[in-house]
């Protein structure tokens, strides 16, 4: 159980690291998208952001240093990670089970770093400074459990009940949040029964040294094989939305850089222009033969009735 254990949890964090990053370089690489153009924009300065302004607000401001504000884009961005700002104020219902679960998770990930900072300190021979830290993560733990087992079956039951959420919910939906309450479940029951000379830190100890005369209880092993195969299967769904999330908001929401000659936005337009769409809708007349260019510069034959009242012909 103990070397499995170990090869597991060592292969889960790699796949972990490996599949966020991979992600985060795929959603970097996409096409430019359409930008929202909403002002103000975190980043601004604050007197600017004060009354919803812009740098396009100066008198020649193409010729200008553009100001970058990262206290105020902080501002903007560490509400809606740690408390769902923009569900709590869009969705006051489900905001309630989405945070206990969310907020659990992230109290879970504290002790989890914790765990392992105790751990090398102990290894170091910094006792105290380890002891200091499991009495923080002992709370943690125990906080961050209770949050993310209360807030995955509010989730769950609402999935399953409501009926405006069910038209979004899918089998992998209900299978993600009875993963994480089986595994939660798991790791609760095999930590309570384990003998109790036995602790956390000792492990993750016998992980970093590779010491495998660590007897870990069938039961909490099983928790903690749960555990590393769900971290490893995070990134691998659609669970990975905190790394879209960054490319949401900073690419879409907030990106305002100014389309200038020679720039990179430039060349991209330019490249994507030549691109040959072949979407169904008929009044757009994306043939797969026109390019972008044709297609923004030229009138369609013919336009539906519900946008031309009878569907009358359009002359170029």
């Amino acid at each position: 159980m103990t070397v499995l254990l170990y090869v597991v949890v060592y292969t889960a964090f790699l796949i972990f690291a490996v599949a966020c990053i991979a992600r985060a370089i795929r959603y970097a690489k996409f096409p430019l998208h359409l930008r929202w153009e909403l002002y103000p924009v975190p980043h601004e300065p604050a007197e600017r952001v004060a009354h919803g302004g812009s740098y396009f607000e100066s008198s020649d401001w193409w010729t200008k240093k553009r100001e970058y504000n990262l206290a105020g884009e902080l501002a903007a961005m560490v509400p809606e990670m740690l408390f769902l700002k923009g569900l709590w104020e869009f969705n006051r219902r489900l905001w309630r089970v989405s945070f206990l679960f969310h907020f659990g998770l992230y109290l879970l990930i504290a002790t989890l770093a914790m765990l392992f900072a105790a751990a090398v300190l102990s290894l170091a021979s910094f006792a105290g400074a380890a002891l200091l830290l499991a009495a923080i993560y002992q709370v943690t733990a125990v906080a961050g459990t209770l949050l993310a087992l209360v807030g995955a079956a509010g989730l769950l039951v609402r999935r399953l009940t409501d009926k405006e959420l069910r038209n979004y919910t899918n089998p992998a939906d209900l299978f993600n949040l009875v993963f994480f309450l089986t595994t939660l479940a798991v790791l609760v029951v095999g930590y309570v029964t384990r003998p109790d000379s036995l602790n956390a830190q000792e492990i993750v100890r016998g992980l970093l040294t590779w010491n495998t005369s660590v007897a870990v209880p069938p039961l909490f092993g099983t928790g903690l094989l749960l555990a590393a195969v769900l971290i490893a299967y995070i990134p691998l769904t659609h669970m990975s939305h905190f790394i879209a999330k960054y490319f949401t908001y900073h690419n879409i929401r907030w990106d305002d850089t100014p389309n200038m000659r020679g720039s990179k936005i430039e060349a991209k337009i330019a490249q994507y222009l030549t691109y040959r769409p072949t979407w169904s809708a008929p009044h757009v007349g994306a043939d797969g033969k026109k390019n972008w260019v044709d297609i923004a510069t030229t009138n369609p034959n013919l336009l539906p009735a519900d946008a031309a009242g009878k569907g009358q012909e359009v002359t170029k």
